[in-house]
């Protein structure tokens, strides 16, 4: 899974063209270890984003734009579940051999360039919408209906190879709400707005690249989200689009532990929030309770600083897509 990939491309960096330098050097990185230890933290700010497109993704319910609406057959409210697979057109560094300075170095390390390969980073999602209000009635439509939104992510406990993956509970459960605009009707079209935090497990990551351990520890990542969508329905197909914003933040602690006499790095409060727009669109086939949707997107915006340059800036645009199915009641 990519996800393991990036994970073990963060371990890895710590065991192994000049350019200027996009932000400053972390001051925790020192010594002999001072370059693996900047090239960790740099790939920590690059991925991180990139891991946030993946857990947001589009619409924070496939196909669908303003409220739920009422209930069926008048005795259980709207439900709505689905499961999707969203795949963001990421980039992952090639990674380096550190240099080892001297251990009265009180420089940093000079920057260096990396390149990067474009490496497709899929996370799965699992949503919930409950409709528990139908909203007021207006002319063949309804507005002010409130749909409540649950959504869950999991990592598991494994180990994979040298690396460990140590979730403190392996899941995670993400909330928001619905404000339907307009009801989506056979003439009027569905338009609303919804917010929803989500976040992964806090996760603590240890792995050896050599004879040397690398921890990234209590991994704490959240996703804040809001969406302004539009959806119809025409009989066997529809479409839904909306745009929105995503403010995510990372925090996490390093500790690097190289063979003795080589003195180790440890150090908390690495963090990396950035603030990006989104635009998706969704395209569904309806099949009675059931929809197939296939949704692609956009990211845009935002700064997202590394010491190291890369030849794909982190802040880049990042295109996304994602499949998923839909059941509803």
């Amino acid at each position: 899974m990519r996800f393991r990939i990036a994970v073990a491309g963060l371990v890895l960096a710590a065991s192994s063209g000049s350019a200027r330098a996009q932000g400053v050097a972390n001051t925790n990185c020192k010594n002999v270890t001072a370059d693996a230890c900047q090239q960790v933290v740099d790939l920590y700010n690059y991925m991180m984003p990139q891991l946030g497109i993946g857990l947001t993704g589009g619409n924070t319910t496939l196909a669908q734009g303003g409220s739920m609406g009422g209930r069926t057959l008048g005795l259980m409210p709207k439900i709505a579940v689905d499961v999707r697979f969203n795949i963001v057109m990421g980039g992952f560094p090639n990674l380096q051999t550190p240099t080892v300075t001297s251990p009265l170095a009180t420089a940093p390390p000079a920057a260096r360039a990396f390149t990067t390969k474009a490496t497709p980073i899929p996370l799965p999602s699992f949503d919930v919408a409950v409709g528990v209000f139908k909203g007021f009635p207006m002319g063949v439509t309804n507005v002010g209906g409130v749909d409540v939104l649950l959504s869950a992510a999991y990592i598991p406990s494994l180990t994979l190879n040298s690396i460990t993956i140590a979730p403190d509970s392996p899941l995670k459960i993400g909330y928001g709400l619905r404000v339907g605009i307009l009801q989506e009707g056979l003439v009027s079209p569905g338009l609303g707005f919804s917010f929803i935090q989500r976040g992964l497990p806090k996760t603590t990551i240890t792995g050896k690249a050599g004879t040397t351990t690398v921890a990234i520890k209590d991994l704490d990542f959240k996703a804040t989200s809001w969406r302004l969508t539009v959806s119809k329905s025409l009989l066997l197909f529809g479409l839904a689009a909306g745009v929105g914003q995503d403010k995510s933040s990372a925090s996490t602690g390093i500790a690097i532990t190289p063979p003795t006499p080589v003195p180790a790095v440890s150090f908390t409060g690495l963090k990396q929030p950035v603030t990006r727009t989104n635009y998706f669109v969704d395209v569904s086939m309806n099949l009675l309770i059931l929809k197939i949707v296939a949704t692609g997107g956009m990211v845009s915006g935002g700064t997202i600083k590394t010491y190291n340059s890369f030849d794909t800036p982190a802040d880049k645009s990042r295109m996304y897509g994602s499949v998923g199915v839909r059941v509803g009641l």
